[in-house]
């Protein structure tokens, strides 16, 4: 697709400072010229200030005709806790593409969450010369996406509770009329969402009148069993003290108590729908097939039986239109969704990607952490739900985090590393590669061709990036290339998007891993033996439970989204490299039957996590004389 693009030169500096200093002294076009260049139309935008806009999804509907361009995901080798500068990659192959190689590119990545911005990991936009900017705006609520699902989550669990107390006091006919009060006129009529429910229970009226008293008894009483309740409210804060709580304590919802707790937003079955629908209508739908839990019969109840999932859509409204950003080399970037990829399926929203594609010849996405967490579930489960196929899938490595898996010493963020991996040590990186190798055999079992990237420390040796290189090759990578993007931006990655560009151009032959058809257990036993390398499955009595009851309820058919540490092939996050003779531990199975996939939980994985000893939001600040935000990465 020919453009008119003008790159924006970046400002080089050594030694590389901040990441926050790079992105405040960047040079920042104007939103709507960032849009003109990338082919999009002023009425196609939602302005929110001058560098940043929501894209409307009826952009699809005028490209519609377009071929799509070329789909490459980036993922990576299992990470320090430090990270190994996936999106850092990402960005800076974009920044190749776009500034130095005159492609049309897009960046499509994850909004991050408060939770790590504020707790340990710090600003997830990138880092170095390699960064989506404005940073600060990247990094704190964006255009408030993450707050409306905050919103339309807790509105539901609010809804939970109000139901089961006010069902306490009445019966199904003074709840009924309750329900569907009179209007003005004295009629009374069912809301869209009351008439949702009615299909879903084969009551085929429209006219409350109409109803019999048996009818209208089972409309209107849900009868929840508290202690099947799975919906849980959430905040984008790493609040440990909130994973167990007691609700129901004031004096007015006396006797109405029960157990429950929080997890962080990024958690919520409503950021994987974020993530995973296609439009608006489908977005309506995957909210009313929400399961908070089930009645006391064992009958699944959803949000369109609680009555709000309409309310909870009309909340999420905006946040389905993608977010429009740039690099610092002025390429275009989609920032949408953000679920994690160990307690979540880890990738961007299917709808950036669809409008992505349209508009590039080549859209790089990524997926969080490792390629046994995030690719995995890129390909098993975003891919069925958006029919696209992926041609690449590039894989970040680093000398740092192989020895790492060879047996090198704890790495600790926010401590200095060992000299083991500052300094040359060949025996230590060998044992490690095994990890790389097992990450890349597992990619071209999904038959896509595979590229790796060994993003570059100062302290590595040509000796050992040419170790790594030849392992990569030897394994089935198409080709290994070290990149300096962190450095030098898109031109320290030219040479890796030449790789990516050929291996585009070559065939490759899709597939998923296990088909639909399969058991539950089948299911996460083909995950857990093809990806992790286990040698098989325990499951826990909990666990049990929920498979006899999804399968009873017809969610069997759904795939599976593990909920595993990604600082591991098993379960466990101190074992490292990659290790074979292992059981997968699976404790509990949860349904998100909106969103579409059930999620195994391994081992103690926690869908809240805490804060550290020394949170990074100690050092973020407001420089009062000039207005900007310091100490953010």
């Amino acid at each position: 697709m020919a453009r008119k693009f003008t790159p924006t030169p970046l400002k080089l500096r050594t030694p590389v400072p901040s990441d926050i200093e790079i992105a405040q002294e960047g040079t920042l076009k104007p939103i709507l010229q960032v849009a003109e260049e990338l082919g999009l139309e002023a009425d196609e935008l939602e302005l929110y200030g001058p560098y940043k806009a929501k894209v409307k999804l009826e952009v699809l509907e005028r490209l519609k005709e377009r071929p799509n361009g070329k789909y490459i995901d980036v993922t990576a080798i299992t990470p320090t806790p430090l990270g190994e500068g996936k999106t850092t990659t990402t960005v800076g192959v974009c920044q190749a593409l776009g500034a130095h190689l005159g492609k049309n590119v897009i960046t499509v990545i994850r909004q991050p969450s408060q939770g790590p911005t504020f707790g340990i990991k710090g600003g997830a936009a990138g880092g170095g010369y390699s960064q989506i900017i404005p940073m600060e705006d990247f990094n704190l609520h964006l255009t408030g996406d993450i707050h409306a699902i905050t919103a339309a989550n807790n509105l539901l669990a609010a809804a939970i509770d109000a139901r089961m107390m006010h069902e306490s006091t009445q019966d199904g006919e003074k709840l009924f009329n309750a329900l569907c009060p009179p209007d003005k006129k004295g009629e009374r009529r069912f809301s869209p969402s009351m008439l949702r429910r009615l299909k879903r229970l084969g009551i085929h009226k429209t006219n409350p009148s109409e109803l019999t008293s048996e009818e209208r008894a089972r409309f209107a009483r849900l009868d929840i069993d508290p202690a099947t309740i799975t919906w849980r409210r959430v905040v984008d804060t790493n609040d440990r003290f909130l994973r167990e709580i007691e609700v129901g304590l004031g004096k007015d919802e006396e006797g109405y108590n029960r157990r429950t707790g929080y997890d962080i937003t990024v958690a919520s079955e409503i950021m994987a729908i974020l993530a995973l629908t296609t439009d608006l209508a489908d977005m309506r739908d995957r909210m009313g097939r929400i399961v908070i839990g089930t009645n006391k019969k064992g009958e699944a109840i959803t949000a369109e039986d609680i009555g709000c999932a309409g309310a909870m859509t009309v909340l999420m409204k905006d946040a389905i239109k993608p977010n429009l950003m740039q690099t610092l080399e002025g390429t275009p970037a989609f920032v949408h969704a953000g679920p994690f990829a160990n307690i979540a399926h880890g990738n961007s929203s299917i709808i950036a990607d669809k409008i992505a594609l349209k508009l590039a010849d080549y859209v790089i996405t990524e997926s969080g952490f490792g390629a046994d967490c995030g690719m995995e579930k890129f390909f098993n489960i975003k891919c069925r739900y958006s029919g696209l196929i992926p041609q690449v899938v590039v894989i970040v490595a680093t000398v740092r985090a192989l020895k790492m898996h060879g047996g090198g010493p704890k790495v600790v963020a926010g401590k200095p590393l060992a000299p083991e991996y500052t300094d040359e040590n060949l025996d230590l990186l060998r044992k490690g590669l095994p990890n790389l190798e097992r990450h890349i055999q597992n990619a071209l079992k999904f038959g896509v061709n595979v590229v790796v990237a060994v993003n570059s420390f100062a302290t590595d040796t040509q000796a050992e990036v040419e170790l790594i290189r030849e392992a990569a090759i030897k394994a089935g990578a198409m080709d290994a290339v070290v990149a300096r993007h962190w450095m030098e931006g898109g031109k320290g990655a030219v040479a890796l998007a030449e790789a990516v560009i050929k291996a585009c151009e070559k065939p490759s032959n899709f597939k998923f891993l296990y088909p639909l058809d399969l058991s539950i257990k089948e299911k996460i036993e083909t995950i857990c033996k093809e990806i992790y390398g286990a040698d098989g499955v325990d499951y826990l009595p909990e666990a049990e439970k929920k498979i006899e009851l999804y399968t009873k309820l017809g969610f069997d058919k759904l795939p599976m989204n593990m909920a595993k540490t990604h600082l591991s092939f098993t379960h466990d996050p101190a074992v490292k490299g990659a290790p074979g003779g292992f059981r997968v531990p699976i404790r509990d199975i949860r349904a998100s039957v909106g969103a579409g996939f059930l999620y195994p939980l391994l081992g103690t994985m926690r869908t809240m996590p805490g804060l550290p000893t020394r949170p990074v939001f100690y050092d973020v600040d407001l420089d009062l004389e000039t207005g900007k935000v310091v100490g953010l990465f």
